[in-house]
């Protein structure tokens, strides 16, 4: 398995909007790690807010910096979606410095390991020297992968 992490461009929109689609399609409709695409019905205004976050000088001021990518295989068809926050606020302490989501017809695949150790090499080329995720309790997959790239578990969040 190989794929590629890519910055969102305009020349990726359809792949996008279909990416976004099959999550709908499968009665998924909140996509981790994508800024908001599920939210948003215009694409480029998306673009232009994933665009503006990765940029410190015009980084939304109630966001903090933010690298997201799409993960594309061999074929170029989106597989994935990921995010690395630089850093973390009040808002996003509990919640990481990475999101991230697979296509529901390529899960189990080993995309989202390959996504993470990605990932995890640029925030070392970041100056990152650790990141924190968050997991839901009831998502097991995404407790193992980031068990498998060395993830040690902190603490629960929330009643239990």
């Amino acid at each position: 398995m190989k794929i590629r992490l890519v910055r969102p461009t305009k020349e990726l929109k359809d792949k996008a909007i279909d990416f976004r689609q099959e999550f709908f399609d499968n009665d998924e409709f909140i996509i981790n790690g994508s800024e908001l695409l599920d939210k948003t019905d215009n694409y480029y205004q998306w673009l232009k807010s994933v665009t503006d976050n990765a940029n410190e000088k015009t980084v939304n001021p109630d966001w903090v910096l933010t690298d997201t990518f799409f993960a594309l295989d061999k074929a170029d068809k989106l597989i994935g979606i990921i995010d690395l926050r630089h850093t973390l606020n009040d808002f996003l302490k509990d919640l990481g410095n990475c999101g991230y989501s697979v296509r529901p017809s390529e899960r189990r695949k080993g995309y989202a390991t390959e996504m993470l150790h990605l990932i995890l090499n640029i925030a070392v080329n970041k100056g990152l020297s650790e990141i924190h995720l968050a997991v839901e309790k009831n998502n097991e997959p995404s407790i193992k992968t980031i068990l498998k790239k060395v993830g040690v578990f902190e603490r629960i969040i929330g009643s239990v």
